[in-house]
């Protein structure tokens, strides 16, 4: 990639950011909307350690910040929707895609530009006050160290391009059905069950818990969270983050490849 499309790839991110960043009055309700589900989560954290204290070998205050991290990141990495997803699959639908494929850009590169932007203004848009919140009134465990915060963007970042991975092969199906609306939910489902946001994955038990480790979600809200607790070294972590977001883009882009012949075929 050369340095021209280096420069329109930025400015398609910065697009994505000041794009969301229009609407204050759903970023505000947003953050409002994150503080309340932190603090309804976090109520039934504390009685849930104070029955079994380090489960999943979390401490109270662990299990606390994990709470706050999983609504701090749950907007970032659009978890539960509301990323480029809709969109893409509408303009699919329609057979807009056309005009997305006669641009001189890479269409993977575009939308995962213009998510970027998106993920970065969530995060300091709506990520950061619920998070404060939770530091200033709730027992946390953070670490001091400027190191410790660095790794933690650095997966967070990853993060953001594993989320996007998976959101990407989602819109692409819309190529194959007539309405995503089913892969979409699926989607969320598995997102919600398998990063974290319901549960540590520590706390799975067995099997289970190794799988649902293993699987490429546990990117999103574990890995940078453990990173952040101190329970995951941050070269493996990012090892295993940057492993599932190659795998997800190659896959991406093979998934692009057959749907653009398909667009041929059918005369679009």
């Amino acid at each position: 990639m050369g340095v021209g499309s280096g420069r329109l790839y930025a400015a398609v991110a910065a697009g994505g950011f000041r794009r969301y960043a229009t609407y204050r009055a759903a970023t505000a309700a947003g953050v409002f909307t994150n503080t309340v589900f932190g603090l309804i989560l976090v109520y039934t954290y504390l009685a849930l350690w104070e029955a079994e204290p380090h489960l999943g070998g979390y401490d109270q205050a662990q299990a606390v910040t994990f709470v706050w991290l999983g609504q701090a990141l749950l907007s970032t990495l659009a978890i539960g929707g509301g990323g480029f997803e809709d969109e893409l699959m509408e303009r699919i639908r329609t057979g807009d895609i056309a005009v997305d494929l006669y641009r001189p850009a890479d269409l993977q590169l575009w939308w995962l530009a213009a998510d970027l932007g998106r993920a970065l203004f969530q995060l300091l848009g709506r990520a950061v006050v619920p998070f404060a919140f939770g530091a200033v009134f709730f027992p946390v465990a953070l670490p001091r160290e400027a190191s410790a915060w660095a790794a933690f963007l650095v997966a967070v970042l990853l993060a953001m391009v594993v989320s996007f991975g998976l959101r990407y092969l989602v819109a692409l199906s819309a190529f194959w059905l007539m309405d995503g609306t089913g892969v979409t939910q699926m989607a969320w489902l598995a997102g919600f069950f398998c990063s974290g946001m319901l549960l540590p994955l520590n706390v799975f038990p067995g099997a289970l818990g190794e799988v649902v480790r293993a699987l490429p979600w546990s990117s999103m809200l574990q890995a940078p969270a453990d990173v952040l607790l101190g329970e995951a070294g941050a070269p493996g972590t990012f090892a295993f983050q940057a492993g599932w977001a190659l795998a997800l883009l190659a896959l991406g882009r093979l998934v692009q490849s057959a749907a653009t012949r398909r667009v041929v075929v059918q005369g679009g």
